[in-house]
């Protein structure tokens, strides 16, 4: 009865981290180690779901300390870790670590709760070709199933993937499609997710009326919450464009950082600008370096922030 107690528990924080009540959802998962007798399996749970809420708020050292303590009683963290790693920007980890959890797991279901992280951790590491294999199977598996949470996890997923080749029109379709199932499962973050992905394929679309509402709704959800990173990474979307500063980079890097923040890849990129795409990456890897960033996302976010959207003329 105990562990079923424990069980109960740990269903209510996952519960109350989607719905948004994070407070509450550390406090019930905390409250199951204080039940006597509870198994390992249970306390990792219970500290997986910790962990994931301080990720989610930017506490990133106490989400890997929950991470660790998960781990230690058997509950494998993922893809709660390689979602920690990403947010530090270690892509390369990241990628690793999603890769040796899918290796390692056969059923269904349990491929369908890492396919999604799969997804967005491919999409940084700029590997369109297995994301969208992840992306693809998760859409096989969610068509056994009836439609539900699993459908909206898939849309979110593929609107996601559409909007990083490109298709803004595709993934709008998809991204609303997200939102709506989000917000009929109640749960406000995802939602918010969903809403700045919409945001910006409006944006790629030419719509920045629409973009802005968009944003700016999801920022009021992120500060609701708690949501530390995802504030910070609307609020550079939401940049209104300021007096050029080139911050040291030469005009063909303004030119390669404009397109980057379109989504594009580096071969996208090549075609675009009639060059090879091995000298892409070199100006992608000069951006990063004078610019202090980790990633395509932070490098996105800094050019709308700093009005580098633009080519140069």
């Amino acid at each position: 009865m105990v562990a079923f107690r424990g069980e109960c528990r740990v269903y209510r924080a996952e519960l109350l981290r989607l719905g948004g009540d994070w407070a509450e959802a550390i406090a019930e998962a905390r409250r199951v180690g204080e039940l006597d007798t509870v198994g390992d399996a249970t306390a990792g749970a219970a500290l997986y779901q910790e962990g994931e809420v301080h990720r989610l708020r930017g506490e990133l050292d106490a989400a890997a300390e929950a991470y660790r303590r998960a781990a230690r009683a058997g509950r494998e963290p993922q893809p709660g870790l390689s979602l920690l790693r990403l947010a530090r920007g270690d892509i390369e980890a990241a990628a690793t670590a999603i890769r040796r959890a899918l290796g390692e797991t056969g059923d269904p279901l349990g491929r369908a709760r890492l396919l999604p992280a799969s997804v967005e951790i491919l999409l940084e590491a700029e590997d369109l070709e297995e994301a969208d294999r992840a992306c693809s199977e998760l859409e096989r598996i969610a068509a056994s199933y009836e439609p539900g949470a699993l459908g909206t996890i898939v849309a979110h997923a593929r609107g996601t993937l559409e909007l990083a080749r490109g298709d803004a029109g595709a993934a709008l379709t998809a991204l609303r499609r997200a939102w709506r199932g989000w917000r009929t499962l109640a749960a406000p973050h995802d939602a918010a997710r969903a809403r700045v992905l919409v945001g910006q394929a409006c944006r790629a679309l030419g719509d920045e009326d629409a973009a802005l509402l968009e944003l700016e709704a999801a920022r009021s959800t992120f500060d609701e919450l708690g949501a530390a990173p995802d504030v910070a990474r609307v609020d550079a979307l939401l940049g209104r464009r300021r007096a050029r500063d080139t911050h040291g980079l030469t005009p063909r890097e303004r030119e390669v950082l404009a397109l980057v923040a379109t989504g594009r890849t580096n071969r996208a990129i090549a075609e675009e600008l009639f060059i090879s795409e091995k000298t892409v990456a070199r100006h992608v890897s000069n951006i990063f370096t004078k610019l202090g960033l980790s990633s395509r996302a932070a490098a996105t976010a800094f050019a709308y922030e700093h009005g580098l959207t633009d080519p140069p003329a």
